[in-house]
């Protein structure tokens, strides 16, 4: 597997530009808002919007200035959708860093959360092309309906995996969308690529959440930069929790716990049982299709570096470890 850096390599210097505006943010004449900002963009991230967002515009004419500008408005959206979740699940860790709210309170990181999202759509904007700004402001709609089922259905095992679907298209696989579909926009792409681009971006970005569910019960915590177990604590019912139930669907720690979430030996019960069966590799087999959809159609694209380097990023998702 490449590492992502040699993924990458074909916009590396564009992505270096993307981090120099990044890290520029955060110099703002308010001290304490400097402060906020440069704790919740130098945890940096592996950057996997912006890279998608630059590749496929990298197709037919690259318009620098308007994928730098999407680029960093991808990003500063991610951001901003960890910080207001990471204050409505009070976490305390996020990229192995002290969260936001975990220092400067809930308020905080509400506030700063809005900030963000504002200058997100403000780099958008910069791209000078409406209906990428009008993708941008659906985005963040979607996103945020995403939430708000999490948040409604939390600790209910009574979902179906369709449910559980459309959540992840709604929470992750819609960011993906936006940085592939922007950019092909932004580079005047016909309309067959654009939807070529889309449906990489679409089956991408379900493929990447359901190894991130996997990740949260196999990985380790130095890895992860959260606890082991997370999505679960929050009550979160993710895919190889759904198959654990479907196994065992009498007595199963998962629940147990969603019952009494105060019974946290359940919790590690469940995080055990499934890192020792067949469940992993069925979630990772299942994220795999998604992986081959996505690179379904991308022979029909011009066949260059970016080509080559959305083929490679298919690959590492599937098998990354943290």
């Amino acid at each position: 597997m490449l590492p992502l850096s040699a993924i990458y390599e074909p916009i590396q210097e564009d992505l270096n530009s993307v981090e120099d505006r990044l890290r520029s943010m955060s110099q703002v004449p308010d001290k304490h808002l400097s402060e906020l900002l440069d704790h919740s963009l130098k945890a940096g991230g592996k950057r996997v919007r912006p890279i998608l967002t630059l590749l496929s515009g990298n197709f037919y004419n690259y318009n620098r200035d308007a994928l730098l500008s999407m680029a960093v408005a991808v990003e500063l959206l991610h951001t901003a959708t960890l910080v207001h979740d990471d204050t409505i699940d009070k976490s305390a860790v996020r990229r192995g860093l002290p969260t936001v709210n975990a220092i400067w309170g809930e308020d905080k990181a509400v506030l700063l959360g809005d900030y963000l999202f504002a200058r997100a759509g403000e780099h958008c904007a910069n791209t000078g092309v409406v209906l990428v700004t009008k993708l941008f402001a659906q985005t963040l709609a979607t996103i945020s309906s995403g939430e708000l089922r999490q948040s409604f259905d939390a600790f209910r095992l009574e979902q179906t995996r369709e449910q559980y679907l459309a959540r992840i298209i709604a929470k992750t696989a819609s960011l993906f969308v936006l940085s592939t579909e922007s950019g092909a926009v932004l580079s005047q792409a016909p309309e067959s690529a654009v939807t070529i681009l889309k449906e990489y971006g679409h089956n991408l970005g379900i493929a990447f959440q359901i190894v991130d569910d996997v990740l949260d019960f196999i990985g380790n915590e130095e890895e992860l930069g959260k606890p082991v177990g997370s999505d679960l604590a929050q009550g979160t019912l993710t895919l190889p929790a759904m198959l654990l139930l479907e196994r065992y669907p009498e007595d199963n720690p998962v629940k147990r716990f969603f019952k009494d979430p105060t019974s946290l030996d359940d919790m590690r019960q469940a995080v055990e049982w499934v890192g020792n069966s067949a469940i992993v590799e069925e979630c990772y087999d299942i994220a795999g299709e998604y992986s081959t959809a996505a690179c379904r159609n991308l022979n029909h694209l011009p066949d260059n570096t970016s080509r080559r380097a959305l083929l490679a990023l298919a690959n590492y998702v599937i098998k990354r470890k943290e």
